[in-house]
């Protein structure tokens, strides 16, 4: 797995945000002086241009030291580049082919469900980048506190499939039955139908498909907690017209996904909770199950603590095993 001296945390000089957060996530994690890289660029603004961004990346990819493989990138906005997320432009590079005018797919990454790369930049020449969003300092300690907090915990937990009634946002449902039959003692996975998981303990995971997620804030989400909620703007974190992915991390959980620009329902561009919760189970940091997960990243941003590692190595992810350890839950309410 990833450590503190696979990840070079990126803060924008000219946001005292970035800085704090950044800073912060140095000491938290134990990061050496020569992988924490200084950009700059105009803060809080939705987008940067291709222009000024192609010129942040040659920095960046200059600066860092080759034994990095992973980006923290220590700000919520900018989170698109053009049609791009941020995390998958400074990850893939800019291009295109990882947009979409209109409903169509993408490329796919080359990092998805590719369990056996354990170091994707010696082996693929790719960065897998999330951002330590927050929208104050305090929120940014607690997710990066909260990382940490999950090393090591081997939680017993809950996760929840929500399924919908929103027929446009509720195309996972496939993902979701399969990924029940991941459910073990030590890992509990759920599948709901219904809009809204209200009051829940121990919540490990929480996966759903509606453009406002109700009620977040009464559950208690464990550290190294993942959610997220498919719809179109998720991944617009500080000006969206839906529910920003940022409430996620500010309800407890300690990373989740968005998409940035109209990606329409393909459920390619979104988590796939089965591989996410496979790879993480078997001992993966967080950055790394979530990216494997999704194959059409291209739209979509990573939001969260990306060195949170909640369990120790295992033989290989549970898919292999024929994803069934314990007995599998499907509840309907």
């Amino acid at each position: 797995p990833l450590d503190a001296r696979s990840v070079a945390v990126v803060i924008n000089s000219e946001d005292p945000l970035s800085e704090a957060i950044g800073t912060h996530y140095q000491r938290v994690r134990r990061i050496p002086q020569d992988q924490v890289l200084r950009v700059r660029f105009p803060p809080h603004r939705a987008s940067l241009d291709p222009g000024s961004f192609l010129a942040i990346r040659r920095q960046l990819l200059r600066d860092t030291p080759s034994r990095v493989q992973i980006y923290a990138l220590a700000w919520a906005a900018p989170y698109r580049v053009g049609c791009q997320s941020i995390t998958s432009a400074f990850s893939l590079g800019l291009d295109p082919a990882w947009c979409a005018d209109g409903c169509h797919v993408t490329r796919i990454s080359p990092y998805f469900a590719r369990g056996e790369v354990t170091r994707p930049w010696d082996a693929l020449r790719i960065r897998p980048s999330m951002l330590l969003a927050a929208s104050n300092e305090a929120a940014g300690r607690a997710l990066i506190d909260r990382g940490a907090l999950a090393d090591g915990s081997a939680p017993q937990g809950n996760v929840y499939l929500l399924s919908t009634s929103d027929p446009k946002r509720n195309t996972r449902l496939p993902a979701f039955e399969r990924a029940v039959r991941l459910s073990r003692p030590d890992l509990r996975v759920h599948l709901l139908q219904q809009d809204a998981l209200e009051g829940a303990s121990d919540v490990l995971g929480y996966f759903t498909g509606l453009a406002s997620v109700p009620a977040i804030t009464t559950n208690h989400f464990l550290p190294g907690a993942v959610a997220d909620h498919l719809t179109s703007l998720g991944g617009q974190l500080t000006d969206s017209s839906q529910m920003s992915a940022l409430r996620w991390l500010e309800a407890g959980a300690t990373a989740s996904y968005g998409t940035v620009v109209e990606p329409c329902n393909f459920p390619a561009k979104f988590p796939d909770p089965g591989l996410l919760l496979s790879y993480y189970r078997r001992g993966d940091t967080l950055i790394e199950a979530y990216w494997r997960s999704v194959a059409m990243p291209g739209q979509g941003v990573f939001i969260g603590e990306p060195l949170a590692r909640p369990w120790p190595d295992r033989q290989g992810p549970l898919l292999r095993r024929n994803g069934v350890a314990g007995a599998s839950s499907r509840h309907v309410r």
